[in-house]
């Protein structure tokens, strides 16, 4: 009998639901909008990071049809050889000028874009201090850099000098901290690991994913949030959750972005984005550079919400942002709650180890200007009945 050579999978595969940690993946048949239909019924969606209803948006699907008529459907090629078509450059433009920078450059996902830049900052023989609960793809990035990794606490300063005065021997030294946590909601002290930076003469990196289209003035990130412009050298966004679309970037220095097109390996080795992915991020940057009035009604949403879940007795934890954790703390509980909802009619998933650490396992809720209040209050009855049902309240 022929050995079978991937037994190992089958074994590991079942580890996993053992362990009650497979990742059962539900399909949505519909636009991503406040209410989505999901494996075939109509319900609440609290599980998007669509945070200001951009992904359905009228002018988005305009801009993006547009583009495949005057453009075509793909790139053709990497960036470096012949994938640079003039709506990159374009976007690149636009996102500089909102973000208030001398440059930037696009990638085809946030997680591509630390991929790209952390290796072709650091290398072997340099160090990077990177807060304890960054995430994956800084971790991969840095990983794949070989420069050390000096982990300092969570949105500590205190214990980032701490580390920076005991490592002694580099070449070169980079900080890296997520603007806003995507578990917990909170925001870095991005003004403190500036302080540091200034002051030991460190380079400092932020990946402000969540906080693109949500903090500072009209959405442009935690470095307006701060007012830290200039003293953040490297800016990592992404352009698939408050943007709506698919994509990533690094703003900052013009040379940053300069040794990105020379050294950054998804530049080089991955095919360009699509027109229409390109087009419709542009036609984002249009309007909130036009209106604040969908990340004001995002903020509108986040505060009632939030407000009326502590008064429910619902723990939120350490959330600054619409990003609301709902601390349930055993894995079991917070996946029965889950299910719980979803019969209910409201799409919202649990998180549990390792996804977040052992016996803080919680329901994640993700807010968005999508929502009307009507929506809001359906959610909240729905909460009060399955906490009461489930003891929680």
């Amino acid at each position: 009998m022929v050995q079978d050579r991937i037994e190992f999978i089958r074994e590991d595969i079942q580890a996993l639901q053992d362990q009650g940690l497979y990742i059962t993946i539900r399909t949505i048949g519909s636009p991503q909008e406040g209410w989505v239909t999901v494996d075939g019924q109509r319900v609440l969606n609290f599980c998007s990071n669509n945070y200001l209803g951009l992904a359905n948006h009228p002018r988005m699907k305009e801009a993006a049809k547009k583009a495949i008529d005057d453009l075509g459907v793909g790139p053709g090629a990497v960036r470096s050889i012949a994938g640079t078509m003039s709506i990159h450059l374009e976007l690149e433009k636009r996102l500089a000028e909102f973000k208030q920078v001398e440059g930037a450059i696009s990638f085809q996902s946030g997680f591509s874009a630390n991929l790209a830049v952390i290796p072709a900052l650091v290398g072997r023989g340099d160090i990077i201090f990177s807060d304890e609960l960054n995430h994956a793809s800084i971790i991969d990035g840095s990983r794949l850099s070989r420069a050390k990794i000096v982990r300092y606490e969570h949105c500590n300063p205190g214990s980032l000098r701490e580390v920076i005065e005991q490592e002694t021997e580099f070449r070169r030294r980079l900080i890296i901290s997520d603007g806003v946590f995507s578990m917990d909601g909170d925001i870095a002290p991005m003004d403190k690991l500036a302080d540091i930076a200034d002051e030991y003469g460190i380079p400092v990196m932020t990946d402000d994913a969540h906080g693109e289209g949500v903090l500072g003035r009209g959405g442009r990130g935690i470095v307006d949030h701060f007012d830290v412009h200039g003293r953040v050298d490297v800016e990592v966004g992404t352009l698939s959750k408050a943007f709506g679309v698919m994509g990533g970037y690094v703003a900052g220095r013009k040379e940053v972005v300069e040794w990105l097109r020379q050294q950054g390996r998804p530049f080089l080795f991955s095919s360009a984005s699509t027109p229409a992915d390109v087009a419709a991020c542009i036609a984002a940057v249009d309007l909130l550079e036009e209106s604040t009035e969908l990340v004001g009604r995002l903020w509108d949403n986040t505060r009632y919400f939030k407000t009326e879940m502590k008064n429910l007795g619902f723990d939120t934890g350490q959330s600054e942002t619409p990003i609301t954790p709902i601390m349930l703390g055993e894995a079991s509980l917070a996946f029965a709650f889950s299910k719980k909802l979803f019969e209910e009619g409201l799409f919202a998933m649990a998180l549990g180890f390792p996804t977040v650490p052992r016996g803080k396992a919680r329901i994640r809720v993700m807010l968005s200007a999508m929502h009307s209040r009507e929506d809001l209050d359906t959610a909240l009855g729905i909460f009060k009945k399955v906490g009461r049902e489930l003891d929680v309240v």
